[in-house]
């Protein structure tokens, strides 16, 4: 993997974390004359959040009207959209359906209507039972209603996040991995970072450290707001089953969370998730019988024939919640230093968004913005989604090179091409996660029991690390 290093110059711009909101940022200030370094606590890009969550593009229907979240939200929706087939990252407009199973849920379509209606979102329709049960047939008993929700839509995760750093790299922007900020110092008008690969020095500082920017704001000697991690598990269900919906099959949402859904994915599988349990751990990603088994007892009631799918893999995610249901997105004045924090489960659909106000931010406390002369090039990313045309299948990509045809992982289709190209380049995988976030290698139903083997060896070859390495057994 290609990345930064540390210089003796200050940056003009150092931003903390590289997530796709951290990422989103980078690219966009890649567009203007500035220099600027992402510092990542972990070995890879997209390697915290953005890489465990539900892959919704929202339409910020149900946001609080007139918050800062409602007007990101309904930006970015449009941004990222545009982009996403611009940069071909895979993208299916499948719609989304809110299903009320009682009465006071068939009360509050309405009120959900109105509120998607203050938020600019204009689309939705309050369907009766029969017209939900005719859009999705496989729905369990005593449907009450529903309201549609047509723009939702569902996108790679992955793809998006590693989009946003390949353009800004493009453009000069620094990237250091395993470079955890610990230390945070104001020196002469700049702001000294100790991180593991040594100082790093910069005129303007932003936050963008998602679970973690609390701390990082305590760093700078804020205290403006508390992160609680909360971990949504999730279930992913093998590709037959993709037949059982057509759409996001959506709660109607409480104060606290969006609830428990159940949506195709780009990838051809079935997603039920998340659950919403506070934990002290930022790092506890771990699955528990007690959230799975609450999971299934949702599914079965939502789409009984669901839970006699085969599952093919199950995961856990951890938001940033706080104690406030807004972003928070603060800029210091006379600090240099824009706190990014309380990005929750819409920071995907906002990113774009976000990278925008924070620009502007930072442009009005006199970060001199002067347009790039050419600009930074949209990447032309890998396709992962089961509707685009995937390298195995390409005659014309073979043609120019047969390691497109050449299946490593046959349960995604996972080509040795595919392989190589993703370790690299610019922030190329060195180690499995990378890889599998880059291509769908071993993500399918045998989760790498065998191709896994051939996977390692190759990823071995390319990133010169090896296979005792990669799978931890040197540790």
């Amino acid at each position: 993997m290609t990345q930064g290093i540390v210089r003796d110059t200050p940056y003009d711009v150092a931003v903390i974390g590289a997530g796709v909101v951290g990422c989103a940022i980078a690219r966009e200030l890649a567009r203007y004359e500035v220099s600027v370094v992402v510092l990542e606590r972990s070995g890879d890009v997209g390697n915290g959040t953005s890489k465990a969550n539900t892959a919704i593009l929202h339409t910020g229907f149900d946001c609080v009207p007139g918050s800062l979240e409602s007007s990101l939200v309904s930006r970015g929706y449009h941004l990222l959209g545009a982009y996403a087939e611009e940069a071909g990252i895979a993208l299916e407009r499948t719609g989304g359906l809110l299903v009320a199973w009682d009465d006071e849920q068939q009360a509050a379509l309405t009120s959900l209507q109105e509120k998607a209606e203050k938020n600019g979102y204009d689309a939705t329709q309050i369907l009766s039972a029969a017209q939900v049960r005719d859009r999705e047939p496989n729905l369990g008993e005593g449907v009450r209603g529903g309201l549609a929700v047509p723009g939702e839509s569902i996108i790679c995760p992955w793809s998006t996040v590693l989009a946003y750093a390949l353009e800004a790299a493009s453009a000069g922007v620094s990237f250091l991995l395993n470079a955890q900020v610990t230390a945070v110092a104001r020196v002469e008008g700049l702001h000294v970072l100790a991180t593991g690969q040594g100082d790093v020095r910069s005129r303007w500082l932003v936050n963008a450290a998602g679970l973690f920017s609390s701390d990082v704001d305590g760093l700078c000697d804020h205290d403006d707001f508390t992160v609680t991690p909360r971990r949504g598990e999730l279930v992913v269900f093998d590709k037959l089953a993709r037949d059982l919906i057509t759409s996001i099959i959506l709660p109607v949402p409480t104060q606290r969370t969006k609830g428990v859904l159940i949506a195709p994915t780009v990838y051809g599988n079935v997603l039920l998730g998340p659950t919403a349990d506070d934990v002290d751990d930022p790092f506890a990603t771990a699955t528990t019988e007690q959230g799975i088994t609450r999971l299934f007892e949702a599914a079965r009631k939502v789409v009984p024939k669901l839970v006699d799918e085969e599952v093919t893999a199950t995961y856990a995610g951890l938001r940033a919640a706080t104690q406030f249901q807004d972003y928070q997105i603060r800029v210091h004045a006379g600090e240099a230093y824009v706190c990014v924090g309380g990005i929750r489960s819409t920071g995907l659909t906002a990113s774009m968004a976000i990278a925008e106000y924070v620009t502007g931010l930072l442009g009005d406390e006199g970060l001199e913005l002067t347009a790039r002369t050419l600009v930074p090039e949209t990447p032309d990313m890998a396709p992962l989604g089961e509707q685009q045309l995937r390298r195995y299948l390409d005659a014309a990509a073979i043609g120019r090179d047969p390691a497109y045809g050449q299946v490593v992982c046959h349960c995604e289709r996972v080509t040795q091409g595919e392989i190589r190209d993703a370790c690299t380049g610019v922030l190329g995988a060195n180690d499995l996660g990378a890889l599998r976030r880059r291509t769908r290698a071993m993500n399918g139903r045998c989760q790498g029991f065998y191709c896994g083997a051939e996977v390692v060896a190759l990823l071995s070859e390319l990133s010169g690390r090896s296979p005792a390495a990669l799978t931890g057994l040197d540790s």
